[in-house]
């Protein structure tokens, strides 16, 4: 069995969740109540692999929510208690999804294994970013001939370079996909520094610099709320993979030239009969998910019972291939451009 841990991308959303699913206590309550809840398991479903395999999954609530970001010990003490239940409960494989990925991350949660009289057991759980990375990636190398862009001519922008995901992205651009020119964008320099040194090229520049640059924009940052991009000043045509968390790039951007797609989103080859992803803004909750997600159950499919994903700058070349093929052979397909709003083009000289 695999397991999948995420949450609500509001706390507004959060408690009309609740209120769908029987919660009335947590509907009403406010926000302290929800920071002493607990994790909820809320549904089990199947999924059958495009191969016939047939696997059981468990979707469980952290009962976590953004605006819980700036209070740490809430924030920590919501993912490591709902990576204890999913222990609890046997499960073979589980994903962290959202900002319960970032979470362990950034706070190194992994420092923490004791929780209550549970030693979690870090083979049990995945971050998802390999098969993240991949995608994106593959988003990229998809779509923007669609739109006339000459990959091995285009400049690719990777904002949020030397995370984990970011990094991975660029590994793949520069080695595998062989555009242009690399633009990392990052806030520390001597981890910038040090990517490039890895890469053996790419230019370091601030955001302000990139995005005029810019052919395609991978962004897998936060986006900053107070964050203004001057539309005009975009290349034409211009691909934008928005990659972080939340997804709201296309609020920032208007313009004709300039197309917006979902980063690290896949679609499945059937449906699944779970209720998770209606609250998650996809266009087919049934068969659209984040690809994090997807990891564990192509883990659970190919009987890859490990930490797939962990820690920061650890994703390799040869495991994002190998994550990419399962992907493919189960059924999922990366999130693409919409045929329908797709004016064809020439590629660009």
């Amino acid at each position: 069995m695999f397991g999948l841990i995420g949450h609500s991308s509001s706390f507004r959303d959060a408690r009309n969740t609740a209120r769908d699913l029987g919660f009335e206590d947590l509907a009403e309550g406010e926000l302290d109540l929800w920071c002493s809840a607990p994790p909820q398991l809320v549904e089990s479903f199947e999924v059958t692999s495009s191969t016939g395999k047939t696997i059981e999954g468990t979707y469980i609530d952290s009962c976590f929510v953004p605006e819980m970001l700036s209070r740490f010990k809430t924030a920590t003490r919501k993912v490591q208690n709902a990576m204890e239940l999913a222990q609890k409960r046997g499960i073979n494989i589980t994903a962290l999804g959202g900002f319960t990925s970032i979470i362990f991350e950034n706070f190194n949660l992994a420092k923490f294994q004791q929780i209550r009289s549970t030693l979690l057991q870090w083979d049990r759980f995945t971050t998802g970013n390999t098969h993240t990375a991949w995608v994106i990636c593959r988003q990229v190398e998809q779509n923007a001939p669609r739109l006339g862009i000459d990959l091995k001519k285009a400049k690719v922008a990777v904002v949020g370079a030397t995370g984990d995901i970011g990094s991975a992205v660029c590994r793949w651009m520069a080695n595998k996909t062989g555009v242009g020119e690399l633009l990392l964008v990052a806030r520390q320099q001597q981890r910038l520094e040090d990517l490039r040194e890895e890469l053996g090229g790419g230019r370091i520049l601030t955001l302000e610099q990139a995005l005029p640059e810019a052919d395609v924009v991978v962004w897998v940052a936060s986006l900053p709320q107070t964050l203004e991009i001057d539309s005009n000043s975009l290349r034409k045509p211009c691909l934008m993979i928005d990659g972080g968390y939340p997804k709201n790039l296309d609020s920032k951007v208007m313009s004709e030239h300039v197309t917006v797609l979902k980063g690290g989103i896949v679609e499945f080859a059937r449906d699944i009969g779970w209720q998770m992803m209606t609250v998650a803004d996809m266009a087919n909750p049934r068969r659209q998910l984040f690809a994090c997600f997807a990891e564990a159950m192509l883990l659970e499919f190919e009987g890859i019972h490990t930490n797939f994903s962990w820690g920061r700058n650890n994703i390799t070349l040869e495991a994002m291939e190998q994550i990419g093929m399962a992907s493919i052979r189960h059924g999922f397909s990366a999130l693409g451009i919409d045929p329908k709003t797709l004016n064809p083009q020439p590629l660009a000289a």
